[in-house]
């Protein structure tokens, strides 16, 4: 059983925003992904707060930060993690994102790489434009109108539980079901539906993942980045790693067996072992100005361009 965590508040550009803090020593930054909030780190935290300051929000229109008519895009979500380890008095950060947190933790590492010690993708997004129909649907015309329907009581719990039961199984299909009958129970708060069809349009059209890393993957030159996969994700699939180590062919690649989507989850212990040696053994980036300069001159180097083309 995951221990739970006290939830702070703080209020940022005249929205309430919800995190954990917990912890001491080097900043970790956890950010979650498309639909959940900051208990699916639960499992870990507890783990990676004996050596670290863990910091969890949940991302805006998310568990119980407020849900606006507001800025959704990936950017929008960096300029808001910057701002809140601004407020908390924090200056730099080693950054965790899984799935859409994934992205968002890109975009973090390259619009403030002066604020980005270390970046770890988890099952990410922005690596290649395949995605469950699942997270496709979201974007059709109706979506809101038919899930507020499906999220009525009596059917929202029937499907609930139906989908918690189908976890159980010893099916990779049905692996991470559990982790969607709690995003499919968040769907009954109106809120909440237009807040997420909001972000996924912003990312995905019906062909799949429009936003990529590819054209600035030769910026994580200069930063420590390590990739983990679960083997049996149905979500995102894990070729997309070797498209992150053909990318950024510094990053280091790791592909959890008998885990999901949810590797964090699958295997809490060995994730927390892997974010420790990701940050025992790598030193923290240092932003030089003439240095990122340069490379944005230099443009993508050839075996960039090679592995934009095999994406």
């Amino acid at each position: 059983m995951t221990q739970e965590y006290d939830v702070q508040f703080v209020t940022i550009h005249g929205h309430r925003r919800a995190y954990v803090k917990t912890g001491s020593g080097p900043v970790v930054l956890l950010l979650h992904g498309l639909g959940c909030d900051h208990t699916t780190w639960e499992p870990v935290i507890e783990s990676l707060s004996r050596r670290y300051t863990v910091i969890a929000p949940d991302l805006l229109g998310h568990g119980q930060s407020d849900k606006p008519r507001a800025d959704y895009s990936v950017g929008g979500y960096a300029n808001g993690m910057r701002d809140l380890i601004t407020v908390l008095g924090i200056d730099k950060v080693t950054v965790i994102g899984h799935s859409f947190g994934g992205g968002v933790a890109m975009q973090f590492a390259y619009q403030f790489p002066e604020r980005t010690e270390r970046l770890m993708l988890v099952s990410s997004g922005g690596l290649g434009p395949e995605v469950t129909p699942a997270i496709r649907a979201i974007t059709t015309p109706g979506f809101h109108e038919v899930m507020g329907v499906l999220t009525l009581p009596g059917l929202r719990h029937l499907g609930v539980a139906g989908l918690r039961a189908l976890s159980e199984l010893p099916l990779k299909a049905t692996h991470d079901f559990d982790e969607v009958a709690a995003v499919f129970d968040s769907f009954k708060d109106p809120r909440s539906r237009h807040a997420i069809r909001h972000v996924v349009r912003a990312v995905v059209d019906w062909r799949g993942q429009i936003v990529t890393m590819s054209d600035r993957a030769y910026l994580t030159e200069e930063m420590p980045m390590w990739v983990v996969w679960g083997r049996d994700d149905r979500v995102i699939p894990v070729r997309h790693a070797s498209n992150a180590a053909m990318m950024a062919p510094k990053a280091r690649v790791e592909v959890i067996p008998d885990a999901g989507h949810f590797p964090h989850k699958d295997h809490p212990y060995r994730f927390s072992r892997i974010v420790h040696d990701f940050i025992r053994t790598t030193e923290p980036a240092t932003y030089s100005r003439a240095r990122f300069r340069s490379l944005l001159k230099s443009g993508a180097q050839e075996r960039t361009l090679h592995a934009v083309d095999a994406v």
